[in-house]
């Protein structure tokens, strides 16, 4: 019985490990996502519009103010 409840234990704890490992891994793949598309877009609106470089600063702006929004709903959901 020892034995079968040892197993318990560390399954449990190799499932809290690879949960913590999916969340840390859902932040920076959300939060690179996020700052990426800020910089496509605004390096995109800079060619088509010939407003070099305001476009591309103010969407890489919002694309890490969008990654920190989402780093909080992340962190407030997993409570």
């Amino acid at each position: 019985m020892s034995k079968h409840h040892n197993r318990d234990k560390q399954s449990s704890r190799n499932k809290e490990t690879f949960r913590a490992l999916t969340y840390f891994s859902q932040i920076g793949v959300t939060m690179a996502a996020s700052i990426l598309v800020g910089v496509l877009l605004g390096k995109y609106l800079d060619g088509l519009l010939g407003t070099r470089p305001w476009l591309l600063l103010i969407f890489s702006l919002l694309g890490v103010g969008a990654s920190i929004k989402v780093l909080f709903n992340i962190s407030n959901d997993k409570k």
